[in-house]
């Protein structure tokens, strides 16, 4: 019989003891914050920016903070103090609010890629499909639904019977490595668990690929080449980090946790964690004509406008 155990504590293998790393580390951190509360302010006080483009990179950029903020800043602190300890109760947090931020994200970035598909492909109705209602409604639908699966698999996961040494090999609680802490038997619920994860992950990605590809098929058929170029430098960088973003996470599910990770495997949650949040506020709007602008304006002082 397996040895039951009531896990209190777990420990983390920390995301390194090389101090540069860690401050690197820290540094990524500060950068990923700094960009996207500059996104979120400069969106939502410019009146010009009030488009359902910059109103998806609102939400996206608290998605990404929330999703940074979730994992790193208890990395750091262990770092700090010389700990590796995470009590049960801020895992069960981290792998909740984890999972909330990363399905509300592909939420949002779902509906970003529908944004940019009407606005190529269905110009003429760009105004009547994406309404500020309709704009709001895919918004909340993104948040609920991530709110959803981060109940469901907390609820699921740690109703589990927990065997052997609580030791996660990862510098956060991610759904993989507290379920290889699962006693043996109990393993449907844990396939339940990853399968709802995966399945979601793949058919958002085939949604956002289906996206582009047409908009891309659009931009090609256009007979006018002038916009061409700026159109695909901006949406090529998207699909990659999107692609980036949900197959190595999707990846990371699907391949069994290893008793002793290698490099690579200790890598993987870094390319779904924390580069998504640390690129997307140069991707997706420091490049941008008009982010620029409005923060050019409120850092030489002419103000942003209100209301």
């Amino acid at each position: 019989m397996a040895n039951v155990t009531t896990v209190r504590e777990y420990l983390l293998l920390g995301f390194s003891e090389v101090r540069e790393l860690q401050l690197v580390h820290l540094l990524v951190y500060l950068v990923a914050l700094t960009g996207n509360l500059l996104i979120f302010v400069v969106t939502a006080f410019n009146r010009r920016l009030h488009t359902p483009m910059y109103f998806f990179l609102r939400h996206l950029s608290v998605l990404d903070l929330c999703l940074i903020s979730v994992t790193v800043p208890k990395s750091i602190s262990n770092a700090v103090i010389n700990s590796r300890s995470i009590s049960s109760a801020r895992c069960g947090l981290q792998v909740l609010f984890f999972t909330f931020c990363a399905c509300s994200e592909v939420g949002i970035l779902m509906a970003m890629s529908y944004n940019r598909y009407v606005a190529i492909c269905w110009p003429p109705c760009y105004d009547v499909i994406m309404a500020p209602g309709a704009c709001g409604k895919m918004a909340l639908a993104s948040w609920l639904s991530g709110q959803l699966m981060g109940i469901l698999h907390v609820s699921n996961i740690f109703s589990l019977p927990f065997c052997g040494p609580a030791m996660i090999h990862h510098f956060f609680c991610d759904v993989p490595q507290v379920l290889k802490l699962v006693c043996p038997g109990d393993t449907m619920g844990v396939v339940g668990v990853i399968c709802l994860i995966v399945t979601v992950a793949f058919f958002s990605l085939i949604l956002i690929i289906y996206s582009y590809v047409s908009i891309f098929w659009a931009l090609l058929r256009m007979p006018s080449t002038e916009g061409r170029p700026k159109a695909f430098s901006t949406c090529l960088p998207h699909l990659v980090v999107v692609t980036l973003f949900l197959s190595s996470g999707g990846f990371e599910y699907l391949n069994p946790v290893p008793d002793s990770p290698s490099l690579p495997d200790f890598l993987l949650p870094v390319f779904y964690a924390i580069v998504p949040p640390s690129l997307n506020p140069v991707i997706y709007s420091l490049r941008n004509r008009d982010i620029k602008s409005a923060l050019g304006e409120a850092f030489r002082g002419k103000g942003i406008c209100l209301g």
